[in-house]
């Protein structure tokens, strides 16, 4: 099974709505990461605040430790589903709601 193969998630429509969802999950990740740095920044600035910026550096830190797990799940499910846009064991109108 070869991984991260730039046009796996074109291969059928089954392959573009899971690449989607992933892709919302990860911007959704990194997003939230940006913006726990940035609040977590300005709290820094401020003797009293130091203690919860600190935490949302860390909080901001795992967002951005799950990015790479959130593309290899993504991978594994894109190889998962084959050539053919369905799912080890489940008919090609195999639909997940």
């Amino acid at each position: 099974m070869k991984l991260f193969r730039s046009r796996r998630f074109d291969a059928s429509s089954r392959h573009r709505q899971v690449y989607s969802a992933y892709e919302i999950a990860y911007t959704t990740v990194d997003w939230l990461a940006a913006v726990l740095f940035v609040i977590g920044s300005i709290m820094f600035l401020y003797d009293d605040l130091m203690h919860t910026g600190t935490w949302l550096f860390i909080i901001g830190s795992v967002c951005f430790a799950l990015r790479p797990s959130i593309r290899l799940a993504r991978e594994l499910h894109l190889a998962r589903l084959g050539e053919t846009g369905t799912e080890q064991g489940n008919s090609p109108d195999y639909r997940r709601g």
